[in-house]
């Protein structure tokens, strides 16, 4: 018995460890396939998921649950088992909590009265996710921190009222950033206060940056040679800041009729950076070096072609895949040259995942397409929501969610 016990003591230890590492495993895959802010886990609009569907029967993807939803374009995170989202009802905007599995409310909080606009009425921006808070910013400009938990309130901050935050035409639709400590936010206000960093914790200011008009973008962080950089697409220019004390780097002028720089920047390893602006202006390629703690920039090339006027573009082997205004357009970026483009989605959004793109059209339309500069290859196609549907689609975990400004609802895209 001594001499079994002997052997079956270390078995046991191995097999713990085994269950261990699975489970950590398992936890961190998990954790990936989170999305926990705008445009996914890097802000770029690429799922990190495989085992999806690769074509979809006549009815379009398993619908698992449609759910009523109030007035607005915020997106929907998903992230620690739970959904967040924000919309417009009756003379509010609220910032809702919900359950992926059924859609069903957890909780609601009250961030703002209602934004209102010819183009649609409620919030623009998309929460974010990050430990135990959720921040939320309305489409008239107030910043709010709330524990994802209960839904209550940790900070806040009227972006207008205490920082001369301006309010672009068509309602604030920025997406804050977190780096580090630090919540970064294109606030657009006066004498120094056009980009601001916050502690995420306590809502205390660590410092402010630059002048000038506020964008509709969200921004981004990178890393090149050493030096991580912030890039700002605010209102007529892309600003390049550094994250701890928000000094500006560089500054890219990039002026575009009413103030519209609405697309996310894509950065493309390991120096270069594509933006592009509707309204007739385009596109630009820009290579940024990093060196001894600081940054220059130089522009690649300019182009008319892919003028996303507000949904983002995707990058995926060399090839960005976006909208050229009402065109799903795939382009060359060494050469910045159209490869193929694509009616039938008008002003639409779209997400990459497992070699193929979901895109989702102005009018509801859902579509799966390979990603290949080849040609446009439509795998599947659906009728999927009525009415506006401007709100980029999510992917979490093998569901899709999406929504216009009446509901939203879940789809189920992982293969069997």
């Amino acid at each position: 018995m001594k001499m079994r016990f002997h052997y079956f003591v270390p078995i046991v230890a191995c097999v713990i460890l085994a269950c261990n590492f699975l489970y950590k495993t398992s936890a961190a895959q998990d954790a990936a396939d989170d999305w926990p802010q705008w445009r996914g886990p890097n802000r770029d609009g690429i799922s990190r998921e495989t085992g999806l569907l690769k074509t979809w029967p006549p009815e379009g993807p398993k619908v698992l649950w449609r759910v009523p939803s109030g007035e607005g374009y915020a997106g929907i995170v998903i992230a620690k088992d739970r959904g967040y989202t924000m919309y417009g009802e009756g003379e509010s905007e609220f910032l809702i909590c919900f359950d992926p599995a059924s859609g069903k409310e957890t909780w609601r909080y009250k961030m703002d009265s209602i934004f209102s606009n010819d183009q649609g009425n409620g919030p623009r921006s998309t929460p974010l996710v990050d430990g135990e808070l959720v921040f939320g910013l309305s489409g008239n400009g107030k910043l709010h921190a709330v524990n994802l938990k209960n839904g209550k309130a940790v900070w806040s901050h009227d972006l207008r009222a205490e920082y001369g935050g301006k309010s672009p035409i068509w309602g604030i639709s920025t997406m804050p950033l977190v780096e580090g400590d630090l919540l970064i936010v294109d606030v657009g206000g006066k004498d120094g206060y056009a980009v601001m960093a916050f502690n995420k914790k306590n809502g205390k200011v660590v410092w402010k940056s630059e002048n000038g008009v506020p964008g509709y973008s969200a921004p981004i962080a990178i890393t090149v040679n050493g030096v991580r950089q912030v890039l700002v697409f605010a209102g007529t220019a892309l600003l390049s800041l550094a994250p701890n004390d928000g000094k500006l780097f560089w500054k890219y002028d990039w002026e575009t009729r009413f103030d519209v720089n609405a697309a996310t920047p894509v950065f493309i390893p390991p120096d270069k950076i594509f933006i592009s602006s509707g309204y007739g202006k385009g596109s630009a390629l820009l290579q940024t070096q990093g060196s001894n703690g600081t940054a220059t920039m130089k522009e690649i090339w300019k182009s008319r072609e892919m003028k996303n006027h507000f949904s983002s573009s995707i990058l995926y082997e060399n090839h960005l895949y976006g909208f050229d205004y009402f065109l799903l357009t795939c382009l060359d970026v060494t050469t910045g040259k159209t490869k193929w483009q694509q009616r039938g989605f008008n002003k639409g959004s779209l997400l990459f995942a497992d070699g193929h793109l979901i895109v989702l059209g102005e009018y509801g339309n859902l579509a799966l397409v390979e990603a290949t500069p080849e040609a446009y290859k439509e795998k599947a196609a659906v009728q999927i929501l009525k009415g506006k549907s401007w709100t980029m689609p999510t992917l979490a975990n093998g569901k899709l969610y999406l929504r216009n400004q009446s509901e939203m609802l879940c789809l189920d895209v992982a293969a069997k």
